[in-house]
């Protein structure tokens, strides 16, 4: 009896009881660190394809759903993973991911038209929603909060290098092959992610409850796209007031009602009721919520307010925006490693790097309106990423901390996707305000400056000096709007904060079993 139980655990699985040693920590980060940069650096190479794309398949309209389709999936999809994975397991759910990454990576390198695009970039994005999210799981698992920040800061420091390797290879792989190789080069990455997830992640996954909640999974899935084409959509294929967005918002809010009903009656909810009455939990995804909406609404601006109104090219430009994701690195890397392994508190350091980005974002806005120099706006990006890099990291760490296991893996897709939602609407929000005012704005020199593109730009520099300085002061004054937003909503993300419960983290695994028994 004893020998057939025995038999059904590999002789390589450690025992569930048993701390991970250093071997097995290393081996596991290294495997998921492939994952996630599977995931970062298709994002930033589809993005410098986008030129050749449209020259090729046609449907300028459209092209920004190729982005879109992406994001919208990823979002709507990561806090089932979450669920599944506390079901099931984390290498299955993490397996199924890449699993379905891959597929609609070869998909959408074998499209022919920009509709097949579109959606082969939904299907590459479903799998997407789960690369992150079970990647923190993982790490969440192995490693205990005390010991976690410096974890977290890898995770920050492989998106940092995504971000400036994927251009360039987007660049090289599209000029020297053709756009489709941006999608294929996801199969050895993406083999190599299974094959080291596969031999590092041994740990035997407790069973528990395998009734699956299909029907909520259906309503949040449906409700969450709703609200989010509802932003993709509004103001842009169709005006906020349309009876089109009426009808998507209305949809949104009944499937959001049902769902509520729903998941108050399920026994085994795909989202459960309890994680909203933790306190720490609900504090955090608001925090996380509203620091992505300031960050990325402001700060998707950087390139259009170096090119447009500073008159840098656009390589300059990608240059100029990097000390944000230099700061964030290595203000995250500090805070793991040193503050949080030394001090064992998570609270003050948000708090601090909160105040500073706030402060950031103030300077921003005054030195876009009054024609700041770079020596005063380089130094306040890299200040704002120093700051953003004591908030994001630490606030998994810590929701981790408060929630039971049973519930960890959905709690931290959970707060992933309130951190996409909110950065989701910070874009949306800061495109209308900029929308807003440039096409009020009237005409210069017969010149509409609503259609001030690239091409406008050369001939607008042709047109009298007065009306060129005009069309650069509006620029300057709108994208200053922008940064005085994303102030706003960092700071009531740092009042958000000031509410968060701070719990000492626990420094072993046994320490959290207690914790939650």
């Amino acid at each position: 009896m004893n020998t057939a139980r025995l038999d059904t655990v590999p002789r390589s699985a450690p025992a569930a009881g048993d701390p991970p040693d250093r071997r097995e920590i290393r081996a596991v980060i290294f495997g998921l660190m492939i994952v996630l940069g599977l995931g970062a650096i298709d994002q930033s190479i589809v993005a410098t394809a986008l030129p050749r794309i449209v020259s090729d398949l046609g449907g300028l309209t459209h092209l920004s759903w190729v982005v879109s389709a992406y994001v919208l999936a990823s979002t709507s999809t990561m806090p089932l993973y979450g669920k599944l994975s506390d079901q099931y397991g984390r290498k299955p759910m993490i397996y199924a991911a890449i699993l379905i990454f891959l597929l609609g990576s070869v998909l959408s390198g074998m499209a022919q038209t920009l509709m097949q695009l579109i959606i082969f970039r939904a299907i590459q994005g479903m799998g997407a929603g789960g690369l992150l999210p079970l990647a923190q799981i993982i790490i969440g698992d192995i490693v205990p909060p005390a010991r976690r920040g410096r974890n977290q800061g890898s995770i920050a420091a492989v998106f940092a290098v995504c971000s400036v390797i994927g251009p360039i290879a987007g660049g090289v792989i599209t000029d020297l092959l053709s756009w489709h190789w941006i999608f294929y080069v996801n199969l050895p990455i993406g083999a190599v992610a299974l094959v080291m997830i596969g031999r590092a992640l041994k740990r035997p996954h407790h069973a528990r409850s395998r009734r699956i909640d299909y029907l909520g999974a259906a309503l949040l899935t449906s409700c969450t796209t709703s609200f989010l084409l509802v932003l993709a959509l509004g103001g842009n294929e169709w005006a906020w007031n349309s009876p089109q967005i009426f009808g998507l918002s209305a949809l949104a809010l009944v499937l959001f009602v049902f769902f509520i009903l729903h998941i108050r009656r399920e026994p085994e909810p795909v989202l459960p009721p309890d994680l909203f009455r933790n306190r720490l939990f609900v504090v955090a995804c608001i925090v996380l919520a509203l620091t992505f909406m300031g960050m990325l609404g402001a700060s998707l601006f950087f390139p259009l307010f170096f090119q447009m109104v500073m008159g840098v090219s656009a390589s300059h430009s990608g240059l100029l925006t990097g000390p944000l994701m230099v700061g964030v690195v290595i203000s995250s890397m500090v805070n793991g490693r040193v503050l949080l392994h030394r001090f064992g508190r998570y609270k003050p350091a948000q708090i601090c790097g909160l105040s500073l980005a706030t402060a950031a974002f103030a300077v921003l806005a005054w030195a876009a309106a009054t024609s700041r120099g770079f020596w005063t706006i380089e130094p306040t990006i890299f200040a704002l990423g120093l700051g953003l890099g004591l908030v994001m990291p630490t606030m998994t760490i810590a929701v981790q901390n408060a929630l039971p296991l049973a519930h960890r893996g959905v709690g931290t897709a959970t707060l992933a996707f309130f951190r996409s939602l909110g950065g989701l609407i910070g874009v949306t929000g800061s495109g209308a305000i900029l929308a807003y005012r440039v096409q009020t704005a009237g005409a210069l020199d017969g010149m509409h400056v609503a259609s001030l593109t690239e091409a406008g730009m050369k001939q607008l520099a042709t047109a009298s000096p007065e009306a060129h300085a005009a069309a650069i002061a509006l620029y300057r004054h709108a994208i200053a709007m922008t940064f005085a937003t994303g102030t706003a909503i960092v700071a009531l993300a740092l009042l958000a904060l000031l509410f968060l419960p701070e719990l000492p983290l626990a420094t072993d695994h046994g320490a959290e079993a207690k914790r939650e028994g």
